[in-house]
């Protein structure tokens, strides 16, 4: 998700001293001396993380890095962690290390390009270790059984979001800034604007994909655009959202975040934002690990998925423009999606050139497939995925 840079890692530089011999046998003879584990005895677990940018990008790696964060303390349990890896054969280099170097038997991919080929090459080079990536849609008798892929279904916060910012805007037209098409960026837009239009039906919202997932000249652009078009209400899903709130802020119109909390960006017109919790994730999958259960032994599921019922998201504090009356049908819509009361993709439902994409009277939940397969946009949008 960012453009490849040539660096090398501490990781990549003592894989160079180990291979000179002598260096490498006086590194691992004092390794041997380090900490010894939490709990007393024998060796921690020792779980890798890899960011595909900056830990403080007010955005998707700085939600990753924090539920991290939130690990720290977990008796018997080591973390080791390295931002700004880009998705190329770099991050397989860096996985090796975490392997070969740090003792990691569990690798946590956060970025969506790291899947196919490389989560999946290191699967079948250490089959030992357990790959859990972030987004991927592990396949059964396909992947490597040491591969689980972990998502959240944070559409429902942007649902919730959705139904804030159209309380918030006067001209009816939303705007959504995107990096690509693929289906959790398209189930985001469908449903931030299907929240929206239970409050008025009329409401609209303009999407624009950049095209990459951090592009801030792009952003930038494309947020001023929106403002001079008359759109009131931004929000998007790119890394990291800081540009887009900061602008939207400049330009005197509200925002809507993602990933972690921007408020501080935008102090009069933030509304609120569609938060991931990756800590509830992280802390299962240790306790899990800690338990002996892994992914090659059936112990631990594949595929795991959550929404606000399973803690795996949450909203940001609502900003001051936000109106009791926007609160009140914000938090009842949250309350309903946790109890499994109101279903966001229940038909009929047509797309936004007239074609019905859900029947009506069928319903699709959280785990219907063919939301994971989605390629079309809802009724209200303006835009197109091709």
């Amino acid at each position: 998700m960012r453009n490849p840079t040539f660096q090398v890692t501490r990781r990549q530089a003592i894989r160079g001293l180990l291979a000179t011999g002598a260096f490498g046998l006086s590194l691992k003879l004092g390794a041997c001396s380090g900490s010894p584990s939490a709990s007393g005895g024998g060796s921690p677990l020792v779980a890798g993380f890899i960011y595909v940018g900056p830990k403080d990008d007010y955005g998707y790696n700085q939600a990753h890095a924090e539920g991290r964060a939130s690990l720290d303390g977990i008796e018997g349990l080591k973390t080791v962690e390295e931002a700004s890896v880009p998705e190329t054969n770099a991050v397989q280099e860096t996985m090796r290390s975490m392997i070969d170097i740090d003792g990691a038997s569990a690798i946590f991919a956060t970025s969506f390009g790291y899947f196919d080929p490389h989560v999946l090459a290191m699967a079948k080079e250490f089959p030992e270790v357990q790959f859990f990536h972030c987004g991927g849609l592990y396949q059964e008798g396909v992947h490597p059984e040491n591969v689980g892929s972990y998502f959240g279904y944070i559409d429902e916060a942007q649902y919730v979001a959705g139904i804030v910012a159209a309380h918030a805007s006067s001209s009816k037209r939303l705007g959504f800034i995107a990096a690509k098409p693929i289906p959790q960026v398209l189930r985001n837009v469908n449903s931030f604007t299907l929240g929206a239009r239970t409050v008025d039906p009329t409401i609209t919202t303009q999407v624009i994909f950049t095209g990459d997932w951090a592009d801030p000249v792009r952003e930038a652009e494309a947020a001023n655009s929106m403002a001079d078009q008359g759109i009131d209400v931004l929000t998007c899903h790119v890394d990291s959202p800081k540009v887009v709130i900061e602008t939207a802020e400049r330009r005197g119109i509200f925002s809507s975040g993602y990933h972690a909390n921007q408020a501080e960006l935008a102090p009069k017109g933030y509304l609120t934002g569609a938060e991931w919790d990756w800590s509830n994730v992280y802390k299962n999958y240790i306790a899990q690990m800690q338990a002996g259960k892994t992914l090659m032994n059936g112990g631990i599921p594949h595929l795991v998925r959550g929404g606000f019922k399973e803690g795996f998201l949450k909203l940001s504090p609502y900003g001051p423009a936000v109106t009791a009356e926007a609160q009140q049908a914000a938090d009842a819509a949250k309350t309903q999606l946790a109890s499994g009361e109101l279903v966001i993709y229940k038909g009929e439902i047509k797309d936004n050139i007239g074609k019905t994409v859900i029947a009506g009277g069928k319903e699709l939940g959280q785990t219907a497939v063919e939301l994971e397969q989605m390629n079309w946009l809802a009724e209200g949008v303006q835009g197109s995925v091709g």
